[in-house]
């Protein structure tokens, strides 16, 4: 009896949970009828069958808005379930200029699979926590905190330099965008831990690049493999093994360094008052309005995010910077001449110079129009959103396609012409700053993005006042976007020395 009873149960809860679903399933087959979808519906696997990564997602994504000049779109993944994303000003802004969190708690959340390695920082922290945080590490980016940074920029670069002239010599090509990778990590090892050990001259023997590149690469592979989603069966795998060991490895990294310094503070407290002040004196000295400071594991959290940030998006812009010079030469000589003009008889920019580089800044923004560093964020919703007419139900993510966004032909009817003039008097344009946010928008916009910025002056500058670039014949330059704009074959480039 007491079993019939129990199966009696168990066969009213399967029965509820079907007519839920099917209720559910029916309103979001409604909904979505009258958003433009991403493409032919495949009845299981729903879109995921146009694409295999997430190279496939944007293709589908751009070619859907050029054909339909849609804001925005629909999509189904297996077992029935849709998901939306933005790709135009009107609609994107409204996500942005919201309140809403990261979706790094729903199952499919993108930023989910992210959460083992980067931990709770300011990426993916929400709420309360995310204010605290972003509170109190907005000191480490204050003018006076940046200013000495450019003579470490200029150091960099001169050994990333080195790399090119050794190439240049032999007159051989050389893929650039690993090296600039490595400049970039060594950039944010010595301006925010002060951490000098030849990164760069290391090479391919540092693994934290590869390592990186590699979480990364995994992360985006998880993503479009729905049935990896749950975390027991991803780590019965041999990616989700991995993703452990690599896990582990790059938290080893950054615990090493901070240990360091916390032993450095205890034994002179007044070390953080003899030299440069960095943005790890800042996270470990911090305290909120309640004296209360941040945790061991908030600490490397912080670390993990901007190294992370800090050398992977800066790589992508400055890598992209660099093709885009050498696959136009009227407009590397417009930015290299501006360069002379500032420089004078000087070697290196400095901070003054910074701001005078017009030119410079109109063609960088103009590349990471082209070949967005952050393809896409996404937002969670807590609650109904209303976005085009239409009401998005709560709890489903949202994906703000930033390289939709630069690249919507209403937007910019000649998005794949390349114009750095775009950008030539932005206080007179109409455009809706909506229209064109590299660093993200809103409350949740980049903390370091004059941080990268200038380092991409200083990293584009160094090269042009040494060296011509240009492509090499034959090789294929590709975009392929997983967290960041990476090139799906390298960046080639030649080099000629200046005279």
């Amino acid at each position: 009896m007491i079993a019939q009873v129990i199966v009696a149960i168990v066969v009213v809860y399967f029965l509820s949970r079907v007519i839920h679903y099917g209720r559910q399933y029916r309103y979001w087959i409604h909904l979505t009828s009258k958003i433009t979808p991403m493409g032919k519906l495949h009845p299981i696997w729903g879109h995921f069958v146009l694409f295999e990564n997430m190279q496939g997602y944007y293709k589908t994504v751009l070619d859907t808005q050029e054909r339909t000049r849609t804001k925005l779109f629909h999509g189904w993944t297996m077992f029935f379930y849709p998901s939306f994303g933005v790709c135009h000003p009107d609609t994107a802004k409204i996500l942005l200029k919201s309140s809403e969190p990261k979706p790094r708690h729903s199952v499919g959340g993108s930023y989910r699979f992210l959460l083992p390695w980067l931990g709770d920082g300011l990426l993916l922290s929400d709420g309360w926590k995310w204010e605290r945080n972003r509170r109190l590490l907005t000191p480490a980016f204050h003018f006076d905190i940046l200013r000495p940074y450019v003579q470490i920029y200029n150091d960099v670069a001169d050994i990333f330099l080195e790399k090119l002239q050794k190439a240049c010599d032999s007159n051989q090509s050389i893929e650039i965008y690993k090296l600039v990778s490595l400049a970039t990590l060594d950039t944010m090892l010595r301006c925010s831990l002060s951490y000098n050990e030849h990164v760069q001259e290391m090479g391919d023997s540092h693994p934290y690049v590869d390592q990186v590149n590699r979480l990364t690469t995994l992360a985006i592979k998880r993503m479009v493999t729905p049935w990896l989603y749950p975390d027991f069966m991803y780590g019965l795998t041999a990616d989700g093994r991995e993703n452990k060991m690599l896990t582990d490895s790059v938290h080893q990294f950054a615990d090493e360094i901070i240990q360091s310094r916390m032993k450095a503070l205890r034994l002179d407290p007044d070390l953080i008052n003899k030299r440069r002040k960095d943005f790890l004196d800042i996270l470990i000295t911090a305290r909120d309005e309640n004296g209360k400071g941040l945790s061991p594991e908030e600490i490397r959290a912080e670390v993990d995010t901007f190294l992370f940030e800090g050398h992977d998006t800066t790589a992508s812009a400055i890598s992209w910077a660099i093709y885009s010079l050498a696959k136009y030469p009227e407009i590397q000589e417009n930015v290299h001449q501006e360069l002379i003009e500032i420089l004078g008889g000087r070697q290196q920019l400095q901070w003054e110079d910074l701001s005078r580089l017009k030119y410079m800044s109109m063609f960088l923004r103009e590349v990471m129009r082209m070949h967005s560093p952050v393809p896409v964020v996404s937002r969670y919703l807590t609650k109904p959103l209303c976005v085009e007419g239409l009401e998005i139900p709560a709890y489903f993510a949202v994906d703000v396609v930033i390289h939709a966004v630069n690249h919507h032909p209403d937007v910019w009817p000649d998005h794949m012409e390349f114009k750095p003039e775009r950008f030539e008097d932005e206080a007179k344009l109409s455009r809706d700053p909506f229209s064109y946010f590299p660093f993200s928008a809103g409350s949740r916009n980049c903390i370091g993005q004059n941080f990268a910025f200038n380092e991409q002056k200083v990293m584009i500058g160094s090269l042009l006042k040494r060296f011509k670039v240009s492509l090499v014949e034959g090789h294929v330059y590709e975009e392929f976007p997983d967290v960041v704009m990476r090139s799906k074959h390298g960046i080639k480039i030649n080099l000629e020395e200046r005279k």
